[in-house]
Parts: structure tokens; C-alpha cells; sequence
């Protein structure tokens, strides 16, 4: 790769595309060098009439008839109506108030309602209507209102949203980061005399300046270029540093490696590359995640079943039994206190909390608590290319040298370092200084005596030395092929010629960049004088090479059955060759086919087929990496995105898990959901290893609690109704906080991950849940029916109750009742977090510990629970034993019922799946367009499970409450560059008044 090719995709030393043209008719033709080109954009004219420049700004904006970027730059001073002398205070005064400021401004949530959003869910609802029950509805019959429950569920209600805003509050603000991102201050032109400014007052036509690294404060084109290169690769992803001429286009954020610019601003703020990013980051902020959406259909799960046994108990309590009016609301306070499974979001965040302190370890910070659920799941992994999946530092790939002549591969990169210095900070020659065993010594053994950098028109380096040890004076040159070539006089032959012509495509088409080197000897001491001709001696393959452990890593992710997707901004022959070196496989394309879709006769039928079949996807902007992360999840797919740069943040706000990794901007991090510390991507499969543990532990907990829920509900309904049996809702309260206090413990239970991608099957869940939930009631109805229909415990064993016979309303029958509910319910968690028999997996020290105490507990509270408040009383430590026995008898066979389960139930349900599957598959063969999404977008039922529900944001709003909220241009996907979707229309209400 010359010198040359250092200014080619970024500081790639030249325009490697460049043909050597004959100068002499009669002069044989050259041979033309096919290395690595880009496909360059010729200016265009506006296409409209230039002497009628007041514009309507729907014209102006109008991509058909102007686009501000590729027309000729003349054209670009006449439809801003400035020129190189800059605007005048006044003008820019008026400008600022119709385009708005050049900065990106975020929505800020009032952290007061952001607490309150976690008590707005359905769940949260039914305990607030529980909570309401027991304060303002129990008040009668003679008896106060029931502040004791009433306080029990407050504080379990504050308690959760105290957990949940913590995690939210702690995550990091992707839009501000890319604000923070921005030049502070601007050199601008303003009539005639330059001057520094805030870069928010910078405004469309506005004359500015930069230098050697300076920040470009908004996207502007050049009116004046001298040997400018600016590092775009955190906006495009391409490897290198770009050369800027004339009429170039510069993008806000990226950094002035080389030269100095003057140009003309086209937009500023949300309109400029960098905003259209931002703009994407913060799309999907009102919609709710995967685990949302999941908690979604467990609650209501769970509140379906309470209804319909709460309008069974209003409909047979009152009519058919004639229950007062108290005792008819304890009974419904029972289902409603017990059957909801209130906890389940605490729960679920200090799972995940946990899981995120164990990726801690590995060196992942969560910022988005609820991603690890989801990369559990996630079946597609789209990663950008430079420097993520590489290292983004140009390295010689000595296996590809080419000799041709004398010198072995070592003297090659000694004399091509020769010809090189790093303190122009240049790409290509601190590539090639790096590439000798100690770089520091490059120059040992040598004085130099003269040194040419690298310039646009001679597209080489040159270095004229005396090696210190013989006294010879020496040349070396290194650049771009066609030019060196044209050098050599005396090993130029027909075959060397071919040889190089056949390399330098290979190398073109395996997307690696060729320097040729070239020798020759000086006589005499004149270190001016003509040598002796040179010689082509070696041509040297650059490209950005895969960090060290990335292979293994995608190797990994793979066996895991995790596909990996490249998404990259570099160029495509690059992408495949990476794509080769790393076992991605090298079917990939270039970005236009998102915009013009397959081919006529290829083989995919859609857009959606090709993302699906594709390896990569090359040459991409913002925009390409959003929509291809949209539409793998529009397939179907949860997808995750690893990236590095500000280009990245869009499509790592997008994806299900955005992760961003060591060294990523600012912007990056504050779009991902995981940011990685160190460098590489190995411990990305820890975080899919981590995560799919975690998930196990979260489905253990669904089973379980939606099995208590069908447990409380049916049991004490049936109850009510067989027995009129008056449980305290008080008792129901204690369990339920017993039993949360034990299942917090599952956050760092022993479960092994899954080798294929988790997914919530709620059929499943569910069906185990009933079976469980209905065994577990058939336990307690079957003691009650024995302790109130005959007298075997009291005469067996010499126990006794309150009643005899015993009454529905003895409250030691309460308490038994009671205990026997809180040990066998907190018992099912061993069944439920095993696959086979519940002793064949050891379960974690810290969950059997917490059971015991539990249980301890509860039957402390047994023995001595003479509570006035509640009906109970203490039962002897006979009936205690009794229920002990009674469940350890119940609960040996609950693994039987499980592998039933398995054996029918599950089996069929599996089958079925499989079945609409394959169903599915054969139907997309045919041409037939599925329409799935799995992605961040929710039904309005889901988002009332999230934490950010646009119903407290639009109360923060018209309260006054929160910052000032983001204006989001519309069109934000499209695949061209969007000039100003925002300020056209601002532009339609103030037209600019601009003079031909």
C-alpha cells in the first residue's frame, strides 16, 4: 500500500485509483496497476435556475433538484447566499434563529417521575388497588381500616421502585455523549475578519477554519485544502485517515489529522452527519425491551387468573353465602395480595444486578440492566469491522511480501523504513517503522542526508542516506506502484512487469494496499546526484489486521449458535479479506444493495433474504448499520451489535444488546448496553455464557412464581367456597415476603447455560406452572379436608384445635394452614430450578441457607404467632411436626410431575413449535413475505411495562417538569444523507431570502 495508499481511505497516501497515462502517442501503453480504488462522486449542479435563487425551502432541500453535498461548491455559495468572506453578525443573527444552534440537545426526565414510572405498570396497579382496599374500602362492620397490610404493601411496592430506579438511573445518556463530542469552539469568518466563536452559534453559509487537531465544528465543504487528511473512522468506519481537496466534503466530529482547510458550513446541529446519528440513537427511547415484554405476558398471565376467581368470589360470597361486607373483602384481598406476583420485577433487577457485578469480573459494564436477559437470546451478532473486530492499526502482512529482486523480506522493510519518519504522524510510515524488529532504531546505521515526504503529486517518500559503515551513498523510495515503477530502469522487464501487475490486483482483490519499494546507488558525494537507476525490489501488502483473539472469539460465538455479521463502513474487497482471515466467510456486499435490493434472477427473493444469507455488508453509513439491525429483528432475530465509533451509535442504540467495545467514543459507549473495558471481543462470549445463567435463573423464578400464583388463587378460592374459610390477609402478606426474601437468593444459584440461544417459551412456563400450581393445591385442600372432616391428627397424635368439631374460623387451623403453605411453596424452587431429580443439581449455598431460615421463621412464627390483630393463633409443636411430615410426603413426588409433564404436555407443545417452524420455512421458500418483529417496539399493553412510559412523560411535560426535549428530524433511515428534514420545514414557516 503507497504512500499513496495512506491517503486512500483515510491518510492513504494518494488516490490509489490514479492511471499512469501515456504522454507520447508513440510510446507503447502503459500498464495499468487495478489496485484498490473508491468509487468518487463527480459534482454536480444544482438543478435549478440560478438566477432565481429565493427558494422555497422545500426546493432548497429537495435531494432530486440540490443536495448540498455533491454539488459543485460554486453552487453551494450561491444557495447559501454567502461568500469566502463570511456572513455578517446580522445575517448570522437571523440564520441562528431559523436553523436553531449548532449543538444537539437531549430530553432529561425528572428524576421524582422516573421513580414513580415504576409503580405504573399493571402488576403495580393491582397492588395499589389492594393497598386502596385495605385503607380506604375495609372500614366497617366495627372493625378499623387494615393498616397493617396496608403498610406491608407499600413498603413492598417502594421497595421495587427503588430497585428499578437505581438501575435505570445509573444508565448512561448516549445522546449527551455525542453532544460532549462536539468542538466547543469554532474559528469562523465574519464579515471579512475572522474571529473565535461558540460552535452552537455557527450557522449554514457560515466561513470557518481548522488545522492539525482541530475537531471540524459542522459539516461543511472546502473552499481551501493544503495536504488536509481528517479521521472520520468514528463516523464512516473507514481504516484510515481521508485526503480532502477542494470541494471536499467534511464531516462534524472527525479530527483534522493533516493540513489546514477553510470551508462553507451546509448544516449544522441535528441536520449534520453526526446529528442524524444522534437523532438515531434516541428513535426508540418511548418503546420497552425484550424482558418488558415478557413480564408483559406473565402479568397477565397471573392477572387473568386472579380476575376471573375475584369475580367468582364476588358472585358467590355475597349472593349465594351472604358474607358481610368485610369478610367478603379479606377473602379478596387474599387473591390479590397472594396471586400477584408483585416481586417479580425486584426480583428480576437483583438477578440482573448481580449478573451484571459477575460480567463486571470480565471487565463488561452493564448500563442497561435488563440487555443481559436479552443476549441470552440474541441469535445474530453484528459486529463493525474496524476496530472492533480488528485493531485499527495498519500492519505489514509480511506472509504477502513480494521480492523482486536480490533483497530477502527483512531487507525490504528495513530500507522501506528508511524511507519513512513518524513525526508527520503519517499512517503508512509509522505502519512501516512499527514493522521493523525496534522500531526506535529505524535508522541505525545510517545519516540521512535527505528525505522527501510524501506530497499528492508525486505520491512517494524518498530518502537519500550514507550507510556509516562502507560510506556508500544510498536511495530508497516507497509509494504508490504505478509511480515507482515508472522509476526502475533497470530491472523493468516484461516479466517483472507482469508479476507486479498480477500481485498488486491479487492484493486489490483480497483488500490489502500495496507500497512498491524501489533501490538504487548514488556515486560519488553528492547526495543530489543521479544514481545508478532504480531498482524495484519488493512490494509491500498493508492492511488493518483482526485483533489477536477475535478468530477464537467468533469461533466461540458460533458454537454458542451465534451468527456473526461484519458491518462495516471500509471498503469491500477489505471487508472479505477479514471476513477470510476470520472465518466469517467472504459473502458479503456493498451498501447499495440495501437501496437497490437483490439483483434481477439472483437467488434471494428480498432485501431480507440477502441480510439473512449475507456474511457482510461493506461500505455502510448510520443509516445502513440501523436498518440492517431493524430488519434481522423484523425476521424475527434478537440481535446484538458490537461497534467502536459515533457511526456505530445508531445501530447500537437499535439492537436488542448494543455493546460497545475498548476504546469506543464517547458516543458509542453511551448507545451501548455493555461496554467492554479491555481490549478484544472474548469477552463478549462470557457475557453470553453470564447471561444465559442468568436467564435460567429468571425462567426458574417465572415457573415458580406463576406457579404460586395458581397455588394461592385456586386454593383459597376453593377454600372460600367449600368451607367458607376466612383466611387473614395478613398470613398471605408474611409469606409473600418470606418467600421474596428466599427467591432473592436465585440470583447466585448454581445453573449451567445453554449451548443454543435462550428463548421464553410461556407456553411452557405456564403449562408447568398449572401443573405445579394445581399439585400444590391438592396438597392443602387434602389436609384441611383431614384435619376438618375427621379427627385422624387428633387422635394419631394427641394434638388439638381451637374448635371442636373444628370450625372454618379456628384460627390455629389458620396457622397450620399458614405453615403448610410457606414451606411447600418455597420448597417447589428446587424442583423448578432442576432438570432431572431435584438432588442431582446442587442448588447454591446462599438459596439452601435462605430456605432454612425461612422456614425457621415460619416456624418460629407458628409456635408463638399470637397476633391480636390477625386470626391466628399458635399451634403446638406437634401440629408443627405434622406439617412438616405432611409436605415432605407431598413433596417427593413434584419431580414426577415434572417428568410427566415433560413426557406429554411439553412434548406436544415442542412438537407444535417445530412444526409452525417448519411451516414457516416452507412458506418463506415459496416467496411468501413473513412479517415477525422482535425488536424494541411494543404493543401499548407491553409498554405499560416499561419504565419509561410516555404516559409520565407527558405529565412531566405539561407539569414543567424535565429538560428540553429533542426535535427528531423525520426520514431519519433513509439511505441517502438527509440535509435537513428538520430545518426544511422550519425554512417553509421563514423562507430565506437569498439574492442571486
Amino acid at each position: 500500500m503507497s504512500d499513496i495508499e495512506k491517503k486512500e481511505a483515510g491518510s492513504t497516501q494518494g488516490d490509489i485509483s490514479d492511471e499512469i497515462q501515456t504522454t507520447d502517442k508513440t510510446e507503447p501503453k502503459k500498464r495499468e496497476y487495478k489496485e484498490m480504488d473508491h468509487e468518487e462522486e463527480k459534482p454536480t449542479h444544482a438543478n435549478v435556475d440560478m438566477s432565481k435563487i429565493e427558494l422555497k425551502a422545500e426546493d432548497l432541500y429537495d435531494k432530486e433538484k440540490v443536495d448540498l453535498e455533491t454539488i459543485v461548491i460554486e453552487d453551494v455559495f450561491k444557495l447559501l447566499d454567502c461568500t469566502e468572506e463570511g456572513l455578517t453578525d446580522e445575517e448570522a443573527t437571523r440564520r441562528l434563529g431559523i436553523f436553531g444552534p449548532n449543538k444537539l440537545e437531549s430530553e432529561e426526565q425528572n428524576a421524582f417521575l422516573q421513580f414513580l414510572s415504576f409503580m405504573w405498570n399493571p402488576l403495580s396497579w393491582v397492588m395499589e388497588a389492594a393497598a386502596l382496599v385495605a385503607i380506604a374500602l375495609s372500614n366497617g362492620g366495627g372493625r378499623p381500616p387494615d393498616w397493617e397490610d396496608f403498610v406491608g404493601i407499600v413498603l413492598l411496592l417502594l421497595a421495587n421502585s427503588a430497585i428499578g430506579f437505581y438501575e435505570e438511573r445509573g444508565a448512561g445518556n448516549a445522546v449527551k455523549a455525542l453532544m460532549d463530542s462536539l468542538a466547543p469552539k469554532a474559528k469562523v469568518k465574519r464579515a471579512g475578519t475572522w474571529r473565535e466563536v461558540e460552535s452552537a452559534d455557527l450557522v449554514p453559509g457560515d466561513m470557518i477554519s481548522f488545522k492539525i487537531g482541530d475537531i471540524v465544528p459542522a459539516d461543511c465543504r472546502l473552499s481551501e485544502a493544503i495536504n488536509v487528511s481528517i479521521d472520520q473512522a468514528a463516523l464512516t468506519g473507514e481504516s484510515l485517515p481521508q485526503n480532502k481537496k477542494l470541494g471536499d466534503q467534511c464531516f462534524s466530529g472527525s479530527t483534522c489529522k493533516q493540513g489546514e482547510a477553510e470551508g462553507v458550513v451546509i448544516s449544522t446541529g441535528a441536520n449534520t452527519f453526526f446529528g442524524r446519528a444522534a437523532s438515531l440513537v434516541g428513535q426508540d427511547d418511548d418503546t420497552t425491551g425484550h424482558l418488558q415484554k415478557i413480564l408483559a405476558q406473565i402479568g397477565s398471565f397471573c392477572l387473568v387468573t386472579i380476575g376471573l376467581f375475584v369475580v367468582l368470589e364476588i358472585v358467590v360470597l355475597y349472593p349465594a353465602y351472604h358474607y358481610s361486607y368485610r369478610d367478603g373483602l379479606d377473602n379478596i384481598l387474599v387473591l390479590l395480595i397472594g396471586g400477584i406476583p408483585i416481586a417479580m420485577p425486584t426480583v428480576l433487577s437483583v438477578t440482573l444486578a448481580v449478573g451484571a457485578q459477575q460480567l463486571a469480573k470480565y471487565k463488561a459494564i452493564v448500563t442497561r440492566i435488563t440487555a443481559i436477559e436479552e443476549l441470552a437470546a440474541v441469535t445474530i451478532l453484528c459486529s463493525d469491522k474496524t476496530g472492533t473486530l480488528t485493531t485499527n492499526k495498519l500492519t505489514i502482512d509480511r506472509e504477502t511480501i513480494r521480492t523482486y529482486g536480490p533483497f530477502s523480506i527483512e531487507d525490504i522493510i528495513k530500507l522501506a523504513a528508511y524511507a519513512s519518519r513518524t513525526e508527520n504522524q503519517d499512517a503508512i510510515d509509522t505502519c512501516v517503522v512499527n514493522s521493523v524488529p525496534e522500531p526506535s532504531k529505524a535508522h541505525a546505521g545510517i545519516k540521512v542526508l535527505d528525505f522527501k515526504p510524501f506530497n499528492p503529486v508525486d505520491k512517494r517518500t524518498e530518502c537519500t542516506y550514507r550507510e556509516e559503515s562502507t560510506g556508500k551513498l544510498k536511495r530508497v523510495t516507497k509509494g504508490m506502484t504505478g509511480i515507482i515503477v515508472e522509476l526502475c530502469s533497470r530491472n523493468k522487464t516484461e516479466e517483472i512487469e507482469s508479476r507486479l501487475e498480477a500481485d498488486v490486483e491479487e492484493f486489490a482483490m483480497r483488500g490489502l494496499r500495496a507500497l512498491a519499494v524501489a533501490f538504487e546507488e548514488v556515486e560519488g558525494d553528492d547526495y543530489e546526484a543521479e544514481g545508478n537507476g532504480f531498482e524495484l525490489i519488493g512490494l509491500l501488502p498493508i492492511f488493518d489486521p483482526p485483533r489477536e483473539d477475535t478468530k477464537q472469539t467468533i469461533d466461540d460465538a458460533i458454537a454458542l449458535g451465534v451468527r456473526v455479521k461484519m458491518v462495516t463502513g471500509d471498503q469491500l474487497a477489505i471487508a472479505k479479506e477479514t471476513g477470510r482471515r476470520l472465518g466469517l466467510g467472504d459473502h458479503m456486499y456493498p451498501a447499495r444493495v440495501l437501496k437497490d435490493g437483490p439483483a434481477p434472477g439472483s437467488k434471494h427473493a428480498s432485501l431480507d433474504d440477502m441480510i439473512l444469507d449475507a456474511d457482510g455488508f461493506a461500505g455502510v453509513f448510520p443509516e445502513h448499520k440501523y436498518e440492517i439491525v431493524k430488519r434481522l429483528q423484523g425476521l424475527g432475530h434478537l440481535c446484538a451489535m458490537t461497534g467502536d465509533g459515533a457511526n456505530d451509535a445508531p445501530a447500537l442504540s437499535r439492537a436488542n444488546v448494543g455493546i460497545a467495545v475498548e476504546g469506543a467514543t464517547d458516543a458509542a459507549r453511551g448507545a451501548a448496553d455493555i461496554v467492554l473495558t479491555e481490549p478484544g471481543l472474548s469477552t463478549i462470549v462470557h457475557a453470553i455464557r453470564g447471561s444465559r445463567v442468568i436467564f435460567q435463573r429468571m425462567r426458574n423464578y417465572s415457573i415458580y412464581a406463576c406457579a404460586v400464583t395458581i397455588r394461592i388463587v385456586v386454593c383459597f378460592a376453593i377454600l372460600s367456597f367449600a368451607y367458607k374459610f376466612n383466611f387473614p390477609p395478613f398470613m398471605i402478606l408474611v409469606i409473600a415476603l418470606l418467600n421474596d426474601g428466599t427467591i432473592m437468593t436465585l440470583s447466585v444459584d448454581r445453573v449451567l447455560p445453554s449451548m443454543t440461544p435462550d428463548s421464553w417459551d410461556l407456553a411452557e412456563i405456564f403449562a408447568y406452572a398449572v401443573a405445579y400450581g394445581l399439585y400444590l393445591t391438592l396438597s392443602t385442600i387434602a389436609l384441611v379436608i383431614i384435619i376438618m372432616e375427621t379427627d385422624f391428627f387428633q387422635d394419631k397424635f394427641h394434638v388439638r384445635l381451637e374448635t371442636n368439631p373444628v370450625q372454618a374460623s379456628d384460627r390455629m387451623l389458620h396457622m397450620i394452614i399458614y405453615l403448610q403453605v410457606a414451606i411447600i411453596s418455597q420448597a417447589l424452587i428446587f424442583v423448578t430450578r432442576s432438570h432431572g431429580f431435584f438432588f442431582m443439581e446442587r442448588p447454591s449455598v446462599a438459596l439452601v441457607v435462605a430456605f432454612c431460615i425461612a422456614q425457621l421463621v415460619s416456624s418460629i412464627i407458628a409456635a408463638y404467632g399470637d397476633w391480636g390483630f390477625t386470626k391466628i393463633r399458635a399451634i403446638s409443636g406437634g401440629w408443627i411436626g405434622i406439617v412438616w411430615v405432611w409436605n415432605i410426603v407431598w413433596f417427593l413426588p413434584l419431580d414426577f410431575v415434572k417428568f410427566a409433564m415433560k413426557a406429554t404436555v411439553i412434548k406436544y407443545l415442542r412438537q407444535r413449535r417445530e412444526r409452525r417452524i417448519a411451516a414457516e420455512t416452507a412458506l418463506k421458500a415459496t416467496g411468501v413475505p413473513l412479517v415477525k418483529t422482535v425488536s424494541r417496539a411494543a404493543s401499548v399493553h407491553e409498554s405499560l411495562y416499561s419504565n419509561r412510559v410516555s404516559f409520565i412523560k407527558r405529565a412531566a411535560r405539561k407539569v414543567g417538569f424535565g429538560g428540553k426535549v429533542t426535535v427528531k428530524p423525520e426520514e431519519l433511515q433513509r439511505f441517502s444523507s438527509i440535509q435537513a428534514a428538520h430545518t426544511g420545514a422550519i425554512l417553509a414557516r421563514h423562507p430565506s431570502r437569498l439574492n442571486a
